[in-house]
């Protein structure tokens, strides 16, 4: 499929979000799936999450060592974890695969698997340049002007609303962005804030969008989504990464995430 129909282009237009069920096949997902679960197997974790801490000097060095950790990821494959996985001493509370929230932010550029997903003919559309509280990507991924910037969120398996998919409102990408975050001049602590702040918003309006395993979830940057708390007994296994028009368009120095000399941000095309 190399690009959208009419119709589909104007219902995304419309709500500010599009599913494209079977986008990748099941073999497809079961080829990321194994790759992850080598990546885990062969994973380092950061030191921040090995360390005892016990003074409140100590705490706040843990924190600034998992902002850093967090702000230098952006050319990097590294792991991000679920609250209360790590005892006091830094060992695993869980079977370490059950441990992960995300792993991020450059599985698109170091791994194979996940680059050739990335940039596949598939992916190639010309018309289109635990739990996550509603939010905007354009937020986190500001552009000038609005409007350049495209998610792209694969379920790798089922994603339901018991184990839990997105929600969304539909239309909400028109009315601008509520808040950014924001990078803090270096050597500043915290190493990120907030302008602005999300309003109180109706949950009545959210619209829940489960998905078979192989659908392309395709996000505009303002639309406002979220997901609830997975609460089966099932895991719920996705892959994002996001598309920016470039062409007239200028990514925020503000932004958390920063092309950098060993990494610029790699053209779909190539």
């Amino acid at each position: 499929m190399a690009c959208l129909s009419p119709s589909q282009l104007q219902k995304f237009q419309q709500d500010g979000f599009l599913v494209l069920e079977g986008f990748l096949s099941a073999e497809e997902c079961v080829a990321m799936q194994q790759r992850i679960g080598e990546i885990v197997t062969e994973m380092d974790v950061p030191l921040h999450c090995r360390t005892e801490f016990s003074t409140q000097e100590e705490e706040q060095l843990r924190a600034q060592g998992s902002t850093d950790y967090f702000l230098s990821s952006g050319d990097k494959i590294r792991f991000f974890f679920e609250k209360g996985v790590f005892d006091e001493k830094g060992n695993f509370l869980v079977p370490p695969e059950k441990s992960i929230n995300k792993i991020g932010h450059a599985l698109h550029a170091h791994d194979p698997v996940f680059k050739s997903i990335t940039h596949s003919f598939k992916v190639q559309q010309p018309h289109f340049g635990g739990e996550v509280s509603p939010h905007q990507d354009a937020s986190f991924l500001y552009t000038e002007p609005l409007g350049r910037v495209l998610g792209v969120w694969i379920a790798v398996e089922d994603a339901t609303l018991e184990n839990g998919c997105l929600w969304f409102i539909p239309g909400s990408h028109t009315s601008g962005v509520s808040r950014r975050m924001v990078r803090a001049p270096v050597g500043s602590a915290p190493g990120t804030s907030f302008l602005g702040s999300e309003p109180a918003r109706d949950n009545s309006l959210f619209v829940p969008t489960p998905v078979q395993r192989g659908a392309l979830v395709l996000i505009h940057g303002e639309v406002v989504h979220k997901s609830k708390q997975n609460l089966s007994d099932r895991s719920r296994q996705a892959y994002t990464f996001h598309l920016m028009e470039a062409s007239g368009t200028t990514w925020s120095p503000e932004n958390w995430l920063q092309p950098t000399a060993e990494l610029p941000f790699p053209q779909l095309y190539t």
